[in-house]
């Protein structure tokens, strides 16, 4: 029996917490203080610890048509909260404005290389979803990045040194894709420690799913917990543009 201490829903809990301070960051605190800085830095744990349950929860659902439907209408209840809470921070405006698409809309994109990749035998068709998915990434949060995650943790499986390169790589990619962000911008060896910040996030994720996770659920409340996480996100959002919103008024 696996001792490890954390089962799938206890890390995506931590995943929350952890995307809940990245957007208190984002909505309320001020650019380049400490506190905006180790929250955006903390946040980052999300994205990979999303995408690896998500490729898990596709092998593991007994209706992948169910699990992408479900993701599509969250992503739609999700879109009005996003654009509330990050007007400001993503279109530069103290209304709301469209602003890109929401997270879980960009899971529902990872979903759509998922089961291309695994169902559909047409090679062609496979190729044109899986790229088309990708570039659709463009438009959504955690863009290009959480496909390029996604697409590590199918290739890796349950294969554990394989999932533990797909930490390696995913953590290297971060750093590469916000290097490459800044490059220019700042000189080398401070886009080089913003690099190095980002990669913190993906890395504690590493940890969790590598040496933390034993491939279980919690034993009770399991229904509660996999709607929790479908309800908490346009929920917070919306609280938090509400908020935002009334600080205006």
């Amino acid at each position: 029996m696996d001792t490890r201490p954390l089962n799938r829903d206890v890390i995506k809990y931590i995943a929350m917490a952890a995307m809940t301070l990245n957007h208190v960051a984002r909505v309320f605190l001020t650019t380049g203080t400490v506190m905006y800085e180790v929250f955006i830095y903390i946040g980052y744990f999300t994205a990979p610890v999303m995408c690896y349950f998500l490729v898990e929860g596709c092998h593991y659902t007994r209706s992948k048509l169910k699990y992408g439907l479900r993701l599509l209408l969250f992503s739609a209840l999700s879109e009005l909260p996003f654009c509330m809470a990050f007007s400001e921070a993503f279109a530069g405006t103290d209304g709301i404005a469209y602003c890109g698409m929401n997270m879980i809309f960009t899971l529902f994109l990872c979903f759509c290389m998922v089961w291309a990749l695994e169902d559909i035998e047409n090679v062609l068709l496979k190729v044109l979803i899986v790229f088309g998915a990708f570039y659709l990434s463009g438009y959504s949060d955690w863009s290009y990045v959480a496909p390029m995650f996604t697409l590590m943790f199918q290739w890796a499986g349950k294969d554990e040194e394989k999932v533990k390169g797909a930490f390696v790589a995913a953590v290297l990619l971060q750093g590469l894709y916000r290097f490459m962000a800044v490059y220019g911008i700042y000189p080398p060896a401070e886009s080089l420690i913003y690099a190095l910040e980002n990669m913190a996030g993906p890395a504690l994720a590493g940890v969790a799913i590598v040496f933390g996770y034993n491939g279980r659920r919690m034993e009770k409340g399991r229904n509660f917990s996999k709607w929790f996480f479908y309800i908490f996100y346009p929920a917070h959002l919306l609280l938090l543009g509400v908020m935002r919103l009334t600080m205006l008024v």
